[in-house]
């Protein structure tokens, strides 16, 4: 049987999954999105989000929604749904310390009869190895018998003003069966797009983890194309345009590989793998290349300076964009900063310009001021890095009013015709 109609729903954290989920559900039921920074919610409160991914319009349309950072605002609620992050420590190993806590909380207004979703990225069985014991400790139920748990993993693709939560179909599983038809029944009353219910928690867990593993994999091999084809001398842009006319090959280019999922889920399927016996070679090759793109991209850079006599030591550069990618303010695990951690290595002086990005928050997250308006005519190289819209619609023309006298234009995301920009991945 489906939740009753007047359901009340909680969203633990309002980050770029959660407060989505949060308005797509208020607009049709009692949902209290629960973040424990209450900056975060004041924000919300004012109808603003600072991730952009939720308009002003669509805050208001949630009638039914109200913003918390008090735990005494939860206990009313009958469905918890868990989008707190989840990140790899400084040794690539899951960190689930963010979801332990979320759990601890959850378990601590837990009643019997409840229902715990989680979206957050985990590996198979986490959920029921990790998260159901903390629920059981801490409210005293019993799993499957006072309350149930289910995994619906998030599609959340930041910046993406096309594929929006509503339609793109959502993965659901529960712990019981009737746990999954009640979950499923509830997520497709704000899909439109529709559902998929999965075989049980685990499945759902390790679908989510691979759509990202062959995604990485695949910017892996691109990744090392292109270091075969500079290392031949052959634009790699060119060949993936000429492979491109057949069929069935696959549109992927190489880059810098960051964010909150490509960069982060393939360290939680070969943690379990090793886990259980298994060490994977090709998953962490591909993970080991991008990880290292960014002292590559910089490289490249350094020897194009020095093949144009221009001294490395001081020598000035622009990067354009720190996010980890185009027309999002999103700076988790961005793959930007190794390249510029790597320049400076070299005594290179790097100004860093991103009108996505707000300079306090690459300040606390980088140490790095943003410059709101480059110097004309004052930089050896400009690297673009990002992909942003004003970038694009900026040109050749204007971006290479930033370089001096024979600078180097280094177009890393295939923004410009090659004919336009003097170095590329």
């Amino acid at each position: 049987m489906p939740f009753a109609d007047d359901v009340k729903i909680a969203v633990i954290g309002l980050g770029y999954v959660g407060l989505p989920l949060a308005v797509e559900f208020g607009k049709k039921f009692t949902t209290v999105g629960f973040d424990i920074s209450p900056s975060r919610v004041a924000e919300i409160c004012k109808g603003q989000d600072s991730t952009r991914e939720v308009s002003e319009r669509e805050l208001r349309e949630a009638v039914h929604l109200t913003a918390s950072a008090e735990v005494a605002d939860l206990r009313a609620c009958t469905v918890f749904i868990v989008t707190v992050p989840t990140p790899i420590d400084s040794s690539k190993r899951p960190d689930l310390t963010p979801l332990r806590r979320a759990s601890e909380t959850v378990g601590g207004v837990l009643k019997p009869g409840d229902t715990v979703i989680y979206e957050s990225t985990v590996y198979p069985g986490a959920t029921e190895e990790v998260c159901v014991p903390i629920l059981e400790s801490t409210s005293g139920l019993s799993f499957n018998r006072d309350f149930t748990v289910g995994y619906s993993p998030e599609r959340i693709n930041p910046g993406d003003t096309q594929r929006r939560l509503p339609n793109i179909v959502k993965v659901t599983s529960g712990s019981t069966a009737e746990a999954a038809e009640r979950i499923d029944a509830l997520y497709s009353a704000i899909i439109p797009a529709g559902t998929h219910k999965a075989g049980s928690i685990r499945v759902a867990e390790a679908a989510k983890v691979i759509e990202n593993t062959q995604r990485d994999l695949n910017i892996g091999l691109m990744n090392e194309l292109a270091i075969i084809f500079n290392k031949l001398g052959i634009d790699t842009e060119a060949v993936l345009q000429a492979a491109g006319t057949k069929w069935n090959f696959l549109p992927f280019r190489p880059g810098l590989v960051g964010g909150h999922c490509i960069g982060v889920d393939p360290y939680y399927l070969t943690h379990k793998a090793e886990e259980i016996g298994h060490h994977p070679q090709i998953i962490l090759a591909g993970r080991r290349l991008n990880d290292g793109m960014g002292a590559y991209v910089a490289g490249q850079l350094v020897k194009a300076l020095i093949q144009r006599q221009t001294q490395v030591k001081g020598a000035r550069v622009l990067v354009l964009g720190l996010t980890f990618k185009e027309n999002c303010p999103d700076l988790r695990n961005t793959r930007v900063i190794d390249a510029i951690r790597e320049l400076e290595e070299f005594g290179v002086r790097v100004d860093v310009h991103d009108p996505w990005v707000a300079s306090e928050e690459a300040r606390e997250a980088f140490g790095i001021e943003i410059v709101v308006q480059p110097e004309e005519g004052a930089y050896d190289a400009v690297l673009l890095a990002v992909a942003h819209v004003q970038f694009r619609e900026a040109g050749a023309g204007a971006l290479r009013k930033y370089g001096g006298e024979g600078h180097i234009l280094y177009d890393l995301k295939y923004v410009l015709p090659a004919s336009d920009s003097d170095l590329r991945l």
